[in-house]
């Protein structure tokens, strides 16, 4: 490709270098490869803690039923109830997700705003509602 700024470097005694842009990788699209992986990560993570959980449950039920203890009983009451905030995070990312999705459509569609605005002066803006209420008023009888 025959260097276009030659002449100017030249002149100005400076070195210009092209460099070419990849178009096939848009900022959008990055935003959005990088809610996927972070989707992903996140509702790995969450299933790995109901798993684990829900094995720490298991076990501290066998040890409640043999030893009868009521601390055990309360550790058990706990693990089930943070099994279900698990569970309950796993049902907001869904509804995050989807919102963002939403909001990336609505984005991508314009928007309209229509602004009337008169140039005239006072009394042809009066005259003009006059007209415009006495036409309202004749079309209604």
């Amino acid at each position: 490709m025959p260097d276009k700024f030659a002449a100017i470097d030249k002149v100005l005694g400076t070195q210009t270098d092209i460099v070419e842009v990849e178009e096939s990788v848009k900022p959008i699209d990055r935003i959005t490869d990088d809610l996927q992986k972070d989707y992903e990560y996140t509702r790995a993570n969450l299933y790995s803690l109901v798993e684990k959980g829900q094995e720490a449950l298991n076990g501290i039920l066998e040890v409640a039923g043999e030893g009868g203890s009521a601390r055990a009983y309360e550790v058990a009451g706990q693990i089930i109830k943070s099994v279900a905030d698990t569970t309950d995070k796993l049902v907001d990312l869904q509804k995050k997700v989807k919102d963002m999705d939403e909001d990336s459509d609505k984005s991508k569609a314009g928007n309209v705003t229509n602004n009337a605005v008169f140039v005239g002066s006072t009394s042809e803006l009066q005259k003009l509602l006059k007209q415009g209420i006495l036409n309202n008023s004749n079309e209604k009888n």
